[in-house]
């Protein structure tokens, strides 16, 4: 009863608006163990929500791990992944030079729609995906976000230019941490 990576999300989801403090799911080769609050081990990633402060923590164990690739948009409804920054939203990054305070208004931020590592190439040698200054276009990938060793690409949004990347390559990232700003076409 392997879960895919939307399935574990929609869980994570639910029992994020429910008043369930743990879930624990076991098949032969797959565990998976959902707790609200809590943070006891290594095995535990944290999933925090900044609005209501609250945490959700997931441990999986498979005797079967492979490596695998899959593609997630930051296009996440209910999640609420992508949002307009204001003028109030600041970051220590690297920026474009110019007037930013005309255009911050209609920066969209990518955040991370997962906990795990941020990595700008598809490989340690590789070109990165984007550079500060590049025009993308809609869908394409910006970056990988490597969670339980599935290699997830996440895709721009929006069509733009990318105007700060605000995490370094190998960093761990927190579930809607923004990982870059483009401004839109």
């Amino acid at each position: 009863m392997p879960l895919d990576f939307n399935e574990i999300r929609q869980l994570l989801a639910t029992i994020a608006q429910t008043d369930i403090a743990e879930v624990t799911l076991k098949s032969n080769d797959f565990e998976l163990t959902v707790r609200k609050a809590v943070s006891f081990s290594n095995h535990i990633v944290s999933v925090g929500q900044a609005a209501s402060g609250g945490v959700v923590g997931v441990g999986l164990t498979s005797s079967v791990a492979p490596v695998a690739h899959q593609t997630v948009s930051t296009a996440v409804g209910e999640t609420g992944t992508s949002r307009v920054l204001d003028n109030a939203t600041t970051a220590s990054s690297v920026q474009l030079s110019g007037s930013s305070s005309a255009i911050d208004k209609r920066l969209v931020e990518v955040p991370s729609p997962m906990v795990g590592t941020f990595y700008r190439a598809p490989a340690p040698n590789e070109s990165p995906f984007v550079e500060v200054g590049d025009r993308i276009r809609s869908g394409q990938t910006v970056c990988i976000i490597e969670a339980m060793k599935l290699m997830n690409e996440i895709e721009a949004e929006v069509s733009g230019q990318v105007m700060e990347i605000l995490v370094q390559n190998g960093e761990p990232v927190e579930y809607g941490q923004p990982l870059m700003r483009i401004n839109p076409d």
